[in-house]
């Protein structure tokens, strides 16, 4: 989200120190700055690609009392599961978390670190074969030993890298090799389909055939990549390891080419009452809402730098491809036509491999926070928690520009941690 900014984080409390595990893993380790008799409990904060190590989670749960590693994988976007992989960085790091004091560790996944950190812990609990079965489109090829983590949290996780990259697919385009030419009848920003700079009400029939275009494009994409890597493997390619691959209209850091944004009707609750917690330290049961306003009036897909995804071959498919069937869509509380089982690029599917206890929380003003309630449904443990904070935007910061009056929804980076201190503390761990 770009609006609005959380005042920073009271450092006093808090001992930070830089830290480097190995040549690959960077990261800050955040300490109380007195005993506690929680510093033995572990929290491992990391992202799939994004520099995480001043992440508010580090000092706001270390001022209360845990150890906190926020570190960082490969800097640059590389292959997700193969050699030097992010995954060894989690290893590296949940090693080296146990190593210092020999607590729990715990995982906390936000946003697309939701993919990683799911996709570590159902593989450090149940070996690689859950991932190399006939229904991956990439099967995990290797036979690694992961340490478990004895607990994750997966706080405004998306749905995963492979369904964001699904999401943000422009069907408009009709040349994979070209981001001008579009069909007309799918152009999301066409005043004649409905839209509004201002935020959109799309007719029916064009959200079903414009999600039904988007579904129909991903698996050409998918059938397309799956043929070069046939060619790949059989030395017949471009390069003797991986090739480029470049994506017209479909760039994850906007949000334009996704309905919802637009059309703030779209994911906009849950389906089941869930606890909400509030400014004034309440909880309410209730049907969770969207508090969000429509955004990105334009689109990006004209532009190479801004509009297009740039992958290889093996990273699309170890990290950004799942597959879509026939009837694929969403309206406001679901999404239905995604083959979970076919990537473990999505939180959801991995979920249902993991058993360790898991909180899952989402931000009432995030654009994600509907997925939440998909991984909570999913997740095979028998100790799963599952909140929603509302005004919080998707970097847990206050969505002052949301609210109905000034101070509405507080203080929501408080309000967040301080039910994290809550879980934690628990007595689980």
């Amino acid at each position: 989200m770009r609006h609005g900014r959380q005042k920073a984080t009271d450092l006093s409390q808090v001992k930070a120190t830089f830290v480097r595990l190995g040549r690959r893993v960077p990261g800050v380790l955040y300490e109380p700055a007195a005993p506690s008799g929680k510093e033995d409990i572990n929290i491992l904060v990391m992202h799939s690609d994004e520099d995480y190590m001043s992440f508010p989670t580090g000092p706001e749960l270390a001022k209360r009392g845990y150890t906190v590693l926020c570190a960082n994988v490969m800097n640059k976007e590389g292959i997700l599961f193969s050699q030097n992989t992010k995954l060894h960085c989690v290893r590296d790091a949940v090693t080296w978390l146990r190593g210092r004091n020999g607590g729990n560790v715990i995982l906390m996944g936000h946003s697309g670190g939701g993919t990683l950190m799911s996709a570590y812990q159902a593989l450090a609990e149940n070996g690689p074969d859950i991932f190399s079965g006939p229904d991956m489109l990439y099967p995990y090829r290797r036979n690694d030993v992961l340490p478990p983590a004895d607990g994750i949290m997966l706080l405004d996780s998306n749905w995963g890298n492979a369904v964001m990259q699904l999401f943000s697919l422009d069907p408009a385009v009709t040349d994979e090799t070209n981001g001008m030419k579009l069909d007309p009848s799918l152009d999301l920003f066409d005043p004649e389909n409905g839209f509004q700079a201002s935020g959109s009400t799309f007719g029916d029939a064009f959200i079903r055939k414009y999600q039904k275009a988007q579904g129909e494009r991903n698996n050409r994409l998918l059938d397309s990549v799956l043929e070069r890597l046939q060619r790949l493997d059989a030395g017949e390619g471009s390069y003797s390891d991986d090739e480029p691959f470049i994506i017209p209209g479909a760039a994850q850091s906007f949000f334009c080419n996704k309905l919802f944004p637009q059309d703030i009707r779209l994911m906009s609750h849950t389906q089941e009452a869930y606890p909400l917690l509030h400014a004034d330290g309440s909880t309410t049961h209730e049907i969770i809402r969207s508090v969000r306003k429509p955004d990105c009036p334009e689109s990006m897909t004209h532009s190479f730098w801004e509009g297009a995804r740039f992958l290889s071959v093996k990273t699309y498919l170890s990290g950004y491809a799942i597959r879509t069937e026939e009837d694929f869509g969403y309206d406001e509380d679901h999404v239905w036509g995604i083959d979970w089982a076919s990537s473990y690029a999505a939180p959801p599917g991995n979920m249902t491999h993991v058993h360790v206890p898991t909180l899952i929380m989402g931000m009432t003003a995030g654009w994600e926070f509907l997925a939440s309630e998909t991984i909570y449904k999913m997740a095979a443990s028998e100790d799963k928690t599952i909140a929603f904070v509302e005004g919080a935007n998707h970097k847990f910061e206050t969505a002052r520009h949301c609210e109905a009056y000034p101070g509405q929804f507080g203080d929501t980076m408080k309000t967040l941690h301080d039910y994290l201190d809550g879980w934690l503390s628990s007595g689980r761990f």
